[in-house]
């Protein structure tokens, strides 16, 4: 059977998009190959969410089609993802090598076209319709990436997304909101903890939106914290994470959920995008920096230990220097142990790419640096007090950087590097801290498991 190798670009809900083809594709007798230049097939999942990561693929399918149609001309080579979504036929249009541009609503139909294409009886095939019913097909998984153990697990509960954000193309490229259904995605976790899943991460465009047209708040609950209650209830499973929730809709339920469900890690990646409320009204953002700064007093208030992490963009239009200065005095309010910065980047047929007073590149530039320079301080305070702690940590595997070195992540989100042994993966280990990098904490596991 044909090899296959899948490239993904962006978001964590593409890496398990990805990982769903796979094992789709394995499923289908496929293997998977360690490198595009032994594969059969040649897929590359793409992101939207700004020009560079479009440029990026686009350049890299230039290069792949410019070697393989030289030296392997029978390669298929296939667009998925947001940007296949975005620009459909115009890919293959700009690209003529390419045999398969797949939307984001027919991942699930990835296996049966290659396989279409592969026996000749198609030669390109384009599909980015809506499909109904596509949020419930993302259900395969390869774990660790190639049906080895692996101790952690993300679940798509939701696809689309109905906010709207005037700098945001992914309502555009995802579609509008669809969730699964509890007793479906509870059935999932289930299979992933009986072949070894100790922790789960809950996938969704924004999560605590999931299924609020479908299921009525109950005893207060909103859907969302019925479906944490009903995944913390899996016996075998560890811990429970979710990515990405919005600001607008994180209600007291889910604060008060941190508190009152252990298996719900105490770690929260809340997007903040600008702390000016002039920008974030253009932005449509729907909260204030007030609410914004409540939300994370609440969270510290019911678990003192959570790690805090967002998501800031810089250069907006219109954002004159005052908006970006509150956006400083925000961040050494709030005093995240991370941000992920981003220099605003037009995407066609948002609100905000016609927007007027669009922010010079240089001074997106310049306040993209002095934005990392603040986070990068409170960062390396924040990290610098763990030295002498002693943390817990799930043991996921060896190092990226250093395959003799293990990794793992503390309840609250911190990257712990030790030296280990194959006998510690996929346990829960105490760790004390020895030193700090960037971003990551270093330990010791002989001192404290003797």
């Amino acid at each position: 059977m044909p090899s296959v190798y899948i490239k993904t670009y962006g978001c964590q809900m593409n890496e398990r998009d990805s990982e769903a083809v796979a094992a789709q594709l394995v499923t289908k007798g496929y293997t998977l190959a360690p490198s595009e230049t032994l594969a059969d097939v040649i897929l590359l999942n793409t992101c939207s969410v700004r020009d560079f990561a479009e440029q990026k693929a686009i350049g890299k399918m230039q290069n792949i089609a410019a070697e393989t149609r030289r030296a392997r001309p029978g390669v298929v080579l296939g667009f998925m993802g947001c940007m296949a979504q975005s620009r459909g036929r115009e890919l293959i249009d700009q690209l003529p090598d390419v045999d398969l541009v797949l939307g984001t609503q027919k991942f699930h139909r990835a296996g049966d076209y290659l396989d279409e294409i592969l026996a000749g009886r198609r030669k390109q095939i384009v599909d980015v319709a809506e499909e109904s019913g596509s949020e419930a097909t993302i259900r395969e998984h390869l774990l660790n990436g190639s049906a080895k153990k692996s101790v952690s697990a993300f679940v798509s509960i939701m696809q689309g997304c109905n906010q709207y954000c005037t700098f945001c193309i992914v309502p555009y490229t995802r579609g509008e909101e669809r969730s699964r259904t509890i007793p479906d995605i509870v059935a999932e976790c289930r299979q992933l903890v009986a072949a070894g899943v100790r922790e789960i991460t809950l996938l969704g465009q924004i999560v605590n939106s999931f299924a609020k047209r479908d299921i009525p708040v109950r005893d207060g609950l909103s859907a969302f914290v019925q479906l944490l209650e009903a995944v913390h209830a899996i016996d075998g499973l560890e811990r429970i994470r979710f990515t990405s929730p919005h600001p607008k809709g994180y209600g007291d339920d889910l604060i008060a959920a941190y508190a009152r469900l252990p298996k719900l890690c105490e770690s929260a990646h809340l997007p903040l995008q600008s702390g000016s409320d002039r920008i974030l009204k253009l932005m449509h953002r729907g909260y204030t920096r007030e609410r914004f700064a409540t939300i994370i007093q609440k969270l510290r208030a019911a678990r003192p230990n959570v790690g805090i992490t967002t998501d800031i963009i810089v250069g907006f239009p219109g954002e004159t220097d005052a908006d970006f200065a509150q956006t400083l005095e925000l961040c050494r309010e709030v005093r995240f142990d991370n941000a992920f910065i981003f220099k605003y980047s037009e995407r066609r047929d948002t609100p905000a790419a016609a927007m007027p007073d669009q922010v010079p590149q240089e001074v997106r530039e310049q306040r993209n640096a002095a934005l990392l320079e603040l986070i990068n301080g409170i960062g390396r305070e924040k990290y610098d007090a763990y030295v002498g702690q002693t943390v817990q940590i799930l043991v996921e595997g060896p190092s990226k950087k250093n395959a003799a070195r293990l990794t793992g992540r503390t309840r609250c989100n911190k990257i712990v590097l030790f030296e280990g042994a194959d006998r510690h993966l996929g346990q829960l280990m105490d760790l004390k801290i020895t030193r700090t990098g960037s971003f990551t904490l270093y330990g010791d596991p002989a001192i404290v498991n003797l």
